[in-house]
C-alpha cells in the first residue's frame, strides 16, 4: 500500500494532478509530510534540486488559481453529498449536483493539461518515460484493486 501511495503521490505531482496542487497550497510553509512527499517524488523520477525548484515555482506562480479550483470542487462534492442524503432527493436534483461537480473537475483538468505543459519541459526524456512507467504501474494497481474490491463484494 505504502508503494502504491508513494507512486501516485510521484505521479499526481509530476504531472499536475491533484497531489501537485495540494502541495502548491502548501508551498510556502512546507510541512515535514509535504517535504517527505517531495523526497519521494525527487527519487522516483531521479529529479535534480534545479529541477524541484522549478516545479516549484511552477506550482508556486499557480498557487491562487490551484487553490480556487481546490475549493470549488470541494463545494462542489459537499453539495452533491448533501443532494444525495436530502430527504427530498430526486434523480434530476442528484445529477444536477453531479453536473456542477463534473463541471469544476473538467476545469482542474484544464488546470492539469496546463501544468503538465509547464512541468513537462523541466524533466528529461528519461524522467518523462518514468513517469508514464509509474502512471501505467498505477493504472494496473487501481484495476487489481477494483477487480479484488469486486471480488470481494460477489462472496
Amino acid at each position: 500500500m505504502k508503494t502504491w501511495i508513494t507512486l501516485t503521490l510521484a505521479a499526481a505531482v509530476a504531472a499536475g494532478g491533484y497531489v501537485t496542487s495540494r502541495a502548491a497550497e502548501e508551498s510556502t510553509s512546507p510541512t515535514p509530510a509535504h517535504n517527505r512527499i517531495l523526497q519521494q517524488v525527487k527519487e522516483k523520477l531521479d529529479l535534480s534540486d534545479e529541477q524541484l525548484a522549478q516545479i516549484r515555482g511552477v506550482l508556486k506562480s499557480d498557487r491562487s488559481n490551484l487553490t480556487d479550483l481546490l475549493t470549488r470542487l470541494h463545494a462542489a462534492r459537499k453539495d452533491l453529498r448533501t443532494a444525495i442524503r436530502n430527504d427530498n432527493a430526486t434523480e434530476a436534483s442528484v445529477r444536477t449536483a453531479s453536473a456542477r461537480v463534473a463541471a469544476v473537475e473538467a476545469d482542474f483538468a484544464v488546470e492539469r493539461l496546463r501544468l503538465y505543459g509547464k512541468i513537462s519541459p523541466i524533466l528529461t526524456d528519461a524522467q518523462r518515460e518514468k513517469l508514464s512507467q509509474l502512471l501505467a504501474g498505477l493504472d494496473d494497481a487501481v484495476d487489481r484493486i477494483i477487480q479484488r474490491a469486486s471480488a470481494r463484494l460477489a462472496e
